[in-house]
């Protein structure tokens, strides 16, 4: 079975859920990275499909990711959320890691929001920022278009010019400034994982004008403007990357820093999503 008929099929499995359940797939969608899974808790009268419950679909192992969408409204606005992803280090191939997204979009999903729990390396920054991503590098993972191109997808080439939504960006800015949330902006990359970064690595990764480092999130976004989607991303920093702090890094203290903040990203994304 190649990509597109694994995606067909669990495509059909979810439309047959939503016609039992008489719900339609809003048009926008949230990814929650590693400690923000608390944000589907905003959700009124929420659908909750378990990824377990769609044959072939990828099961979320990653600690902080319940692996499940959850469909309603967040402040008056439908969205759907993906409560935790999979990543390229679970194991998966890089197809699996972008087919969740990939659904949602063909399933009329037009507008995305892929948040993520980042290291970071920008001069300044602390433990529990958010960060309005405004470009990435993907240099360090494979990319999720190698391959015979899908046609049906998007075109062989895409252009990643403006991989983050103009437009998208200035709604999360103007929510932030009436919510009084300061939101940091800079450069993500996205590494294999699962072990984090050594400090070479990271003062080089500064070197190259990055400001955060993650496991996730590019090769989402590379997916989906393969597919002509509108994509945003909000970055928490739940630590200060190797060699920026002495302290050692651990998986449990980053997803603890998600669930501090939140509160504070639930606010921020609440109000955006009602301007998508």
């Amino acid at each position: 079975m190649n990509i597109l008929e694994k995606l067909v099929r669990i495509e059909n499995q979810m439309q047959e859920i939503l016609a039992r359940q008489s719900v339609s797939m809003p048009a926008t969608a949230i990814v929650l990275g590693s400690g923000l899974g608390d944000v589907a808790d905003a959700i009124e009268d929420p659908l909750v499909v378990s990824y377990g419950d769609l044959e072939g679909f990828p099961v979320s192992t990653a600690p902080g990711h319940k692996g499940r969408f959850v469909i309603g409204d967040l402040g008056g606005t439908p969205v759907v959320i993906m409560q935790g992803r999979v990543h390229y280090y679970e194991g998966y191939p890089m197809s699996d890691v972008v087919l969740p997204v990939r659904l949602l979009a063909r399933l009329s999903v037009r507008n995305f929001v892929l948040t993520n729990a980042v290291g970071g390396l920008a001069d300044g920054m602390r433990e529990g920022d958010l960060m309005l991503i405004t470009d990435h590098i993907s240099t360090f993972v494979p990319s999720p278009l190698i391959g015979p191109n899908i046609d049906e997808l998007g075109t062989r080439f895409p252009d990643m010019t403006h991989v983050y939504d103009a437009d998208l960006q200035d709604t999360f800015r103007n929510a932030a400034d009436k919510l009084g949330i300061q939101l940091r902006e800079g450069v993500y990359a996205q590494f294999t994982g699962p072990q984090f970064e050594t400090p070479t690595e990271i003062q080089s990764m500064k070197n190259l004008g990055i400001d955060v480092v993650g496991m996730s999130t590019v090769v989402e976004a590379i997916a989906l403007r393969h597919m002509g989607i509108r994509v945003s991303g909000v970055s928490c920093v739940t630590n200060l990357a190797a060699g920026i702090s002495e302290e050692l890094l651990c998986g449990s203290d980053v997803v603890d820093v998600g669930i501090e903040v939140g509160p504070t990203m639930t606010a921020l994304l609440k109000s955006a999503v009602q301007h998508f």
